[in-house]
């Protein structure tokens, strides 16, 4: 073997020394080429190995680049059960976080998979944004080569659908990559439906001695790692249900305390828990009364308990439409005019509007199955011991005439008493972890997002860290809707809680939310990340978090001068670094 390397007797064995000297050699390699080489030198080993039966040499894996775009953690995990998958039918997978993908070592690929969310309107997950952007940008790299899949995963509530695996899958194919699998669009219950593109996708890529084209490939989406955290359902018993906004708030934001028979699920400060829900039984009544379906109890005991009746989609539009045939319907979605239709609009509304009496399977066809809620856990076990506390705030608005309300959060606020009992599921955020106890931390959370930053508080102080935490809150008064006070003045008392910013938007005549608190102390701010403190940000995606990403841009350009383009420099070298983390919904 030469080619500028080193040479290396074809019957000798493969040593660590080999492998140092060409590490020596060749030099620093991006993660694609380092699994490549590795599965390489596996072939040349093996095939040594059998050098006594030559009719059957072994060959060495090809790699397989898996990139996945994660905001939940569904997309990893499909992408960890794809890639053990792939491994025992003769590809070497190299796994990577979008987070941390280097867009032009794309090209030295082969074999490609990308399985992407959509988070909210259309937007790549936050972890994912840099990637996404140099990907779609000009200095993305051309892919002749590339041979390549798209897995997409989304949520039909929203109108731009799995948009980001779309818009992935339309780029790789714009860069010259060969689409060798069509693009799947997944909604919440995606198991099947991904598992069998995933099945796929293997077929197609796997070498072909090493498959049987005909046989089924099954991706076990139950599979978990050694040592991981158990995320089965389990029943948890309401220890405690308090409102902690005041009689005279046009809040309501429940702290929801939860016991369980045994231990706690073993979470960790970051980490959210599924909260099952069920409909609002008023709701349910309603519109099967509107269906024509009123009599029909078992109906009404499975769309209260197991199936969306609220979320209005287009998809939801069109099957009613072809369900039915209801010609006005048709018609309306024919013009382009039912995706305007349904904003702000739930399922009930389509029924009144587009009446019409339907069968049980008809409505059941609407509908889909009721996903779980996931909040931040807002307390640590180290200091509750086994308990889970939540923070969940009452959804209620007006909108075309209905008053509405959230599944989930008028489910425990309205329905749920001291002493009854909840299903719920551990849900994981390894993205969203305390840095080590001698780091400082900066830590934004308005409203409800102040959730997690409770547990990290008790966590510091139970651990005895010797990080600083600093914790900018906002809300809309002080002197009703300042959420855990209590909590927050004795941590800053005992010294738990290093500083406190508050911003409360209804108490001033300009409002003034965390992202103003943060240009205020932009100097204090600057000076303890540059010091090395890691910043979280944890609520309202849309407009919040975008904010306070602004906000610290620019702090950075005013504190150390330097231009637009700089000043965001530094903030996404933080989050390179992984010194920026938000949990955001």
């Amino acid at each position: 073997m030469t080619s500028g390397f080193a040479t290396i007797p074809k019957t000798a064995p493969f040593t660590e020394e080999d492998v140092d000297l060409l590490n020596r050699v060749v030099g620093p390699a991006s993660a694609i080429q380092r699994a490549w080489l590795a599965g390489f030198l596996a072939g040349v080993e093996s095939v040594q190995g059998s050098a006594a039966q030559p009719s059957a040499p072994a060959r060495p894996a090809e790699p397989i680049t898996i990139v996945y775009a994660s905001e939940s953690g569904n997309c990893e995990k499909l992408a960890n059960n794809f890639a053990k998958a792939a491994r025992k039918n003769g590809l070497k997978p190299i796994l990577i976080d979008m987070a941390d993908l280097d867009v032009s070592t794309l090209a030295q690929a082969r074999k490609l998979v990308f399985i992407a969310a959509t988070w909210g309107e259309g937007e790549p997950p936050a972890r994912a944004v840099r990637s996404y952007g140099e990907l779609m940008g000009e200095s993305a790299p051309r892919l002749d080569d590339v041979e390549f899949g798209v897995l997409a995963l989304g949520d039909t509530a929203y109108v731009e659908f799995c948009a980001i695996g779309k818009k992935i899958d339309e780029r790789l194919a714009a860069l010259g990559a060969k689409r060798v699998i069509d693009r799947v669009d997944c909604d919440l219950d995606f198991e099947k439906p991904a598992g069998d593109w995933l099945g796929d996708a293997i077929k197609v890529l796997a070498p072909p001695v090493d498959i049987d084209r005909g046989r089924v490939i099954e991706v076990d989406f139950g599979a978990k790692p050694a040592g991981s955290p158990n995320t089965d359902i389990v029943e948890a018993e309401i220890a405690e249900l308090t409102n902690l906004n005041s009689s005279r708030s046009n809040k309501e934001t429940v702290h929801f305390a939860l016991s369980f028979d045994g231990a706690a699920p073993a979470y960790e400060p970051g980490d959210s828990l599924d909260l099952y829900a069920e409909n609002d039984p008023a709701y349910v009544d309603e519109l099967l009364k509107l269906a024509g379906l009123a009599g029909d109890a078992k109906l009404r005991d499975e769309l209260t308990k197991t199936r969306d009746v609220t979320t209005l989609s287009l998809k939801a539009v069109e099957t009613y439409a072809g369900q039915t045939g209801h010609y006005y319907l048709k018609k309306m979605i024919a013009d382009g005019e039912a995706k305007e239709w349904i904003a702000g609009r739930q399922l009930i509304d389509l029924i009144e509007t587009f009446s019409i009496t339907l069968t049980a399977d008809q409505l059941r066809a609407v509908t889909r199955t009721l996903a779980p809620r996931a909040y931040s856990i807002a307390s640590a076990r180290s200091e509750v011991g086994d308990e889970a506390h939540l923070l969940i705030s009452a959804v209620r608005y007006d909108t075309h005439g209905r008053a509405r309300k959230g599944v989930a959060s008028n489910f425990v606020a309205e329905r749920l008493k001291r002493g009854g009992k909840v299903r719920v599921k551990l849900k994981p955020n390894k993205h969203f972890r305390l840095p080590a106890p001698d780091k400082n931390i900066i830590m934004v959370g308005p409203g409800t997002g102040v959730a997690p930053f409770r547990a990290f508080v008790q966590e510091r102080r139970a651990t005895k860290a010797s990080g600083k935490n600093w914790l900018f809150f906002g809300d809309r008064q002080y002197t009703h809707d300042f959420l855990y006070q209590l909590d927050w003045q004795e941590a800053l008392a005992e010294g738990s809680l290093t500083r406190l910013d508050v911003a409360f938007s209804r108490d001033t005549p300009d409002k003034v939310y965390v992202q103003h608190r943060i240009w205020d102390r932009r100097r204090d701010l600057v000076e303890w990340l540059d010091g090395g403190a890691s910043f979280y940000v944890c609520g309202e995606a849309k407009n919040m978090a975008k904010d306070v990403r602004a906000a610290l841009v620019a702090a950075y350009a005013d504190v150390k001068n330097l231009s637009a383009d700089a000043a965001e420099q530094a903030v996404a070298a933080l989050e390179r670094d992984t010194r920026y983390l938000t949990d955001t919904y």
